[in-house]
């Protein structure tokens, strides 16, 4: 198992090396540490599944499809995973992606695991440094006064349209500490998203705005 940890972590730091700031490969340690954080609390958890999962987990990302790279099922075959392995692994990935809200069912203690420690990588101090290195890679302003943030909305409309990043946190990441599967990333989500709440009152008071359309 060690050696096609080993191999997959080779491939994927030259294909995160093309990916902006905000999908890097330091996010890809940080969900990491994230991970086997929450397994700690749940032994039960399969740890190279969670390991393999954290390490292809946006592989396949729709943002990053400009890059070509090879799918997460063809870097774990190329690995030397046998096919249950990659199976169970790509079924973990599949936890994670929030897609505006349509996010598929999980059906793992290590898909619970992966989906919270991404998330939480996506909330707090570097959630506020992701979003705006993301929206700058993009070309999408900080804030839009008359950009209502959407309640309900399809994958295709989530992706599609390209917001201001401040409502990016009232479309998705002041909604993910409510969304935390495991006790532990729940936890570890109530700082950071008042961290991210007290941020924003702060650019309310500067700006006049609070980037959901008010």
């Amino acid at each position: 198992m060690g050696k096609i940890i080993e191999r997959c972590t080779e491939q994927v730091i030259e294909i995160y090396e093309q990916f902006d700031a905000s999908h890097d490969y330091d996010h890809i340690l940080r969900v990491m540490k994230n991970a086997e954080d929450i397994a700690r609390t749940m032994p039960e958890a399969d740890l190279p599944v969670i390991r393999l999962a954290v390490l292809l987990h946006d592989i396949d990302d729709p943002k990053y499809k400009e890059f070509g790279s090879v799918s997460a099922s063809e870097l774990l075959r190329s690995a030397k995973a046998d096919d249950e392995l990659a199976m169970k692994v790509v079924e973990t990935i599949k936890s994670v992606s929030f897609n505006g809200g349509n996010e598929e069912e999980i059906v793992s203690i290590e898909g619970a695991i992966v989906r919270d420690a991404d998330r939480l990588d996506a909330i707090g101090a570097i959630g506020i440094a992701r979003t705006f290195a993301f929206g700058g890679a993009r070309g999408r302003k900080l804030y839009d006064a008359e950009e209502i943030a959407r309640t309900e909305m399809s994958e295709d409309e989530y992706r599609s349209k390209e917001t201001a990043s401040v409502t990016h946190f009232y479309e998705k990441l002041l909604l993910l500490k409510d969304l935390m599967v495991t006790e532990e990333g729940k936890r570890l989500a109530g700082e950071r998203h008042a961290f991210m709440v007290a941020f924003l009152e702060q650019l309310k008071f500067e700006t006049g705005i609070d980037g959901n359309g008010k």
